[in-house]
């Protein structure tokens, strides 16, 4: 079997190779601006052949390519991987070096992978959530366009009546073109997120384990279709406090010699999409007040075990 390190990097990527039947080593460098001599590098090694390499956001092709080959891919926690080396000296040789080590050992910190239509849902999610933010830029500008004519109408400006009074406002020339621009943008926008929402809408209803998560009063498509997105399986966790420390909604803790010394604030080691989306659905359920009633559902199961009253009356995420 041949073990390879690569060291990963947008534009070349550097290898420690070791046939385990025979002891050979190798070390090589390859470029990635001509993909096709990557991909001959790698379907003229025979045998099976296990590659590990660091968690990365531009590696997707790279894992397809190896994928199709039929090598087998080990994605590892970049932070332990970084935290088992105890040199100073940090180079692509070393780095390939200490990957390959920590496979030959059996001590690569490897970490689940979503599948290729689990990472496209991801990118409606994603999506939707950057078109969100521009929207809330645009909005943004044409309050302070209306606030330097006088006009505050903050959220009812954006009714037909105020859209119509945001309209009518005398401005000189530029910043009449501004407003034009930016309501153009504005209802462009609107459509986009709409026909998004439309998708994620679908995309919740085909999935059982996401209709489950809407049971729960405040969530709604996007917030149980992104948790159920990112944590992948229910069985990669063994308890609740394991899926809250996945996702930094555990306190930061600084204690020594047996004594507690201070618990600070949630250590946001996670995904930020996500705990953004569970912190506003947590602050919407506490912030109103009238009683409804939701299932217990048996996790993973899904069936039913009982009943729970909860203070709700609030909007869906």
């Amino acid at each position: 079997m041949k073990i390879i390190g690569c060291d990963f990097h947008p534009s070349y990527q550097q290898i420690a190779m070791l046939d385990s039947a025979t002891g050979e080593m190798v070390e090589k460098a390859l470029g990635h601006e001509r993909k096709e001599e990557v991909r001959a590098f790698y379907a003229g090694l025979e045998g099976p052949v296990r590659v590990g390499i660091e968690a990365s956001g531009q590696s997707q092709w790279f894992e397809r390519m190896l994928t199709e080959l039929g090598h087998e891919v080990w994605i590892g926690d970049a932070a332990k991987i970084r935290a088992s080396c105890e040199r100073k000296q940090k180079t692509d040789r070393r780095d390939a070096e200490l990957l390959l080590r920590l496979l030959a050992e059996d001590r690569f910190p490897r970490i689940w992978v979503p599948t290729a239509a689990e990472r496209d849902g991801r990118q409606l999610l994603l999506h939707r959530h950057k078109l969100v933010r521009m929207r809330t830029q645009v909005k943004n500008q044409l309050q302070a366009l209306a606030l330097n004519q006088g006009v505050q109408r903050k959220w009812k400006l954006w009714s037909k009546t105020g859209r119509k009074q945001l309209e009518s406002l005398p401005l000189l020339p530029w910043a009449s073109r501004r407003r034009a621009e930016l309501l153009q943008l504005l209802d462009q926008l609107e459509a986009s997120i709409a026909e998004l929402d439309r998708a994620v809408a679908e995309q919740a209803q085909a999935r059982p384990t996401v209709r489950r998560l809407m049971t729960h009063p405040g969530v709604g498509p996007v917030t149980a279709l992104a948790f159920t997105l990112t944590m992948g399986p229910a069985e990669r966790f063994s308890r609740g406090k394991q899926v809250a420390s996945y996702l930094g909604l555990i306190p930061s803790e600084h204690s020594s010699g047996g004594r507690q010394q201070r618990l600070g604030h949630i250590s946001k080691q996670g995904n930020p999409f996500l705990r953004g989306l569970l912190v506003e659905a947590a602050q919407s359920a506490v912030r109103h007040g009238r009683r409804c009633v939701a299932p217990i559902n048996d996790w993973p199961s899904g069936s039913v075990v009982g009943w729970r009253k909860w203070p709700w009356h609030g909007s869906w995420r």
